[in-house]
């Protein structure tokens, strides 16, 4: 059982620190960033799945019961493999560590839920207001498409069942069709990619553990991908010219394509779309997909290794 903690401590800090550091040098996710969301979901699942068989092990070890719960089905052999009545002193205190660890991330998981559903219900009163005519049932009141008047040109996306995609008179009046279009589309990329789960998850875990690298780069990574991401969506519909102008024409007058603006990531969307980079071949993405896919089976391979020596 002891080297079994051992390695998943190894691999938890290795996929925390090192390899977040190293993905965020790497210029390839500005290429890929659909490829890159899923490389950084499989570093955060091979983290949590080594604290979450740690914690297993660890409370089998130090509490009889939960030892008899878990290894009710397993042969007499499997249970003498780990050795779980010769626990170290220290795998009692990564055990608590683990388990209020666990119990955090619990709790800042329903916290950002619950922080998200108000935000949500004062986004959608703050919308009945603007058109009062509507109903208590928006999202389905007029369609997957909502027009409020009003001058300023917007357009976004309101997560829901189904999502709700809202857009201004102004941004009507601004934008040509195909710029529209590239803008709608976008915006229904995030809806169908259900990005709006993968940012709740980030930033909960960048809020609880705000010192684990991994996590920290994961959620800057998050925003920034999804947003990639749902362009080459546009792009690939509307043209990477059109998805361009649609940005410039919808932001320019907030001053947000300048270099002393905080949203600098919108010029960094223009500039890539006007100068697509080269994209992987399709035999690298498909290899790096596939790599990054077996990762989280490493902690599962070590915490059922002894167990199946045993039944060899």
């Amino acid at each position: 059982m002891t080297v079994c903690l051992l390695l998943l401590s190894a691999v938890a800090v290795t996929a925390a620190v090192p390899a977040p550091r190293a993905l965020t040098r790497a210029e390839w996710p500005e290429r890929e960033p659909v490829v890159a969301l899923w490389v950084w979901q499989c570093l955060v699942a091979t983290v949590l799945l080594c604290c979450l068989a740690a914690l297993v092990l660890g409370t089998a070890a130090v509490f009889h019961t939960v030892r008899v719960q878990v290894f009710a089905p397993a042969p007499p052999a499997v249970t003498e493999a780990y050795d779980l009545s010769a626990a170290p002193p220290w795998a009692t205190a990564l055990t608590l560590l683990l388990a209020c660890g666990a119990a955090w991330t619990t709790a800042m998981l329903a916290r950002e839920l619950v922080e998200a559903r108000r935000r949500r219900g004062q986004a959608r009163a703050h919308l009945r207001e603007r058109a009062p005519d509507l109903p208590a049932g928006l999202p389905s009141a007029r369609g997957p498409l909502l027009v409020l008047e009003d001058e300023y040109p917007d357009a976004w996306w309101m997560p829901g069942n189904p999502p709700q995609l809202i857009v201004t008179t102004g941004a009507l009046h601004r934008l040509t069709s195909h710029q529209l279009d590239a803008v709608l589309t976008h915006e229904r990329g995030h809806a169908r990619a259900h990005h709006d789960w993968l940012l709740h998850l980030s930033t909960a875990l960048a809020t609880g553990f705000p010192r684990i690298p991994l996590f920290s780069h994961f959620c800057d990574q998050t925003h920034r991908l999804v947003e990639l991401a749902a362009d080459d969506t546009a792009s690939r519909r509307c043209g990477h010219l059109t998805t361009a102008l649609a940005l410039i024409e919808l932001n320019q007058h907030r001053g947000v394509l300048s270099c002393a603006s905080s949203h600098r990531l919108l010029g960094e969307r223009v500039d890539r779309l006007l100068e697509p980079p080269p994209r992987l071949g399709r035999r690298h993405r498909a290899l790096t997909t596939a790599v990054a896919g077996l990762i989280p089976l490493l902690p599962l391979l070590i915490a059922f290794a002894p167990g199946l020596n045993a039944l060899a």
